[in-house]
């Protein structure tokens, strides 16, 4: 991660640019929703409704913390950037990937979990995701995260 400020950002290197889509026949979902608040609850309820489609639902707390994650991001895009989101998710290789495309260009930035209302969501995606990113797309940008889908040990631990 970058540090700048105390604030942490999603590392420019190769290993967190935007991720290739899986395979035919693997699990894929793409949703846009309008900015209004119930947006945010909608695209929660997507997340576990596809998640128990794929039969993923009931992996530890995999649904869990994408609905909350999921639920972060969307947030952020309503707030920061007012827009249009599109959620996507990807099933596929062992890894849930989940993605919010805006019409904001700000990075996401990490700010340390304080006793504020607000700010704490990227916190959360950093503390909780395998790992996350933050790519630029035209006139908007992708945040997203990965969680792992596969019971074996060592399997969704962060990589050094």
């Amino acid at each position: 991660m970058l540090h700048l400020d105390g604030a942490r950002f999603p590392d420019p290197g190769p290993q967190f640019a935007s991720y290739p889509q899986p395979p035919l026949g693997a699990g894929h979902l793409s949703v846009e929703y309008d900015p209004r608040p119930s947006a945010v609850r909608e695209a929660r309820a997507e997340v576990r409704r596809q998640l128990e489609g794929w039969g993923l639902a009931d992996l530890d707390d995999l649904s869990d913390v994408a609905e909350l994650l999921v639920s972060e991001l969307a947030t952020n895009a309503l707030l920061h950037s007012a827009s249009r989101f599109r959620l996507t998710l990807f099933a596929a290789h062992g890894l849930l990937r989940c993605e919010v495309r805006d019409g904001g260009r700000r990075v996401p930035r990490v700010l340390e979990a304080g006793a504020s209302e607000s700010g704490r969501g990227m916190f959360l995606v950093d503390a909780l995701a395998r790992r996350w990113g933050c790519h630029q797309d035209g006139s908007g940008k992708t945040v997203w995260f990965e969680l792992a889908t596969c019971g074996s040990d060592g399997c969704g631990r962060r990589q050094p």
